[in-house]
């Protein structure tokens, strides 16, 4: 094997994906990584959303406020400029925080790992509100090393909770609240909060419609 053969195989790297319904730990989970790697010597960097601007943008934070400093972006893409080349070759470790909200998460992800040889941590919403997929969380899967599914505890009977229900009728997928809007459950109560939504939507369109025709 000449010198480059052997280049290409040492810049291998790692992707390791974190995902599940909102409330399971999942930011908890990745900064305990993060800050594991830190601990073992490897330099170590956080990028989240710019869209989440819940706590600042200068920092990922838990529900349950542990932060750590980060890059707030719109694109993934533009993280190595930003950084700039030379402290980017000396980055080991990169967690990304709400993966869901980056288009280009799964061309990042390959490059990062298989050519520049980075670990990288993503943390995200494998589904929406509807149980769709996500963003592109679920893609960078087969690329994944580990993927740990999460779950959270259902806000209304205890169960583990694998799902996410919005408590509004607000139909944007990128909705970007707390427990305002979002609750943990089980599927039971995911199906029955999904008939009352309905329900309640409906009963709303109808009064609304019956105030129209009365004004006219």
């Amino acid at each position: 094997m000449d010198h480059r053969s052997m280049a290409a195989v040492a810049a291998v790297g790692e992707i390791h994906v974190i995902t599940g319904p909102m409330f399971a730990g999942k930011t908890t989970a990745l900064l305990r990584r993060i800050q594991a790697e830190s601990a073992n010597g490897r330099t170590v960097v956080m990028i989240k959303s710019e869209k989440d601007t819940r706590y600042g943008l200068d920092s990922v934070v838990t529900h349950d406020g542990v932060k750590m400093p980060c890059w707030a972006l719109n694109e993934l893409s533009t993280f190595k400029t930003k950084l700039g080349p030379e402290a980017y070759d000396k980055i080991d470790v990169i967690g990304i925080d709400e993966a869901q909200f980056f288009k280009d998460l799964y061309d990042f992800c390959c490059n990062a790992a298989d050519q520049d040889g980075k670990t990288v941590v993503i943390a995200g919403l494998d589904g929406d509100y509807l149980r769709r997929g996500f963003g592109s969380v679920l893609d960078v899967i087969p690329l994944a090393d580990s993927v740990t599914k999460l779950t959270a505890r259902c806000d209304l009977c205890g169960k583990r909770a694998f799902f996410t229900l919005r408590k509004t009728n607000e139909t944007n997928t990128e909705l970007i609240g707390g427990a305002d809007l979002y609750m943990p459950v089980c599927q039971k109560h995911y199906v029955n909060g999904q008939v009352v939504l309905k329900a309640t939507t409906n009963v709303l369109g109808a009064a609304t419609a019956c105030l129209v025709s009365m004004d006219h």
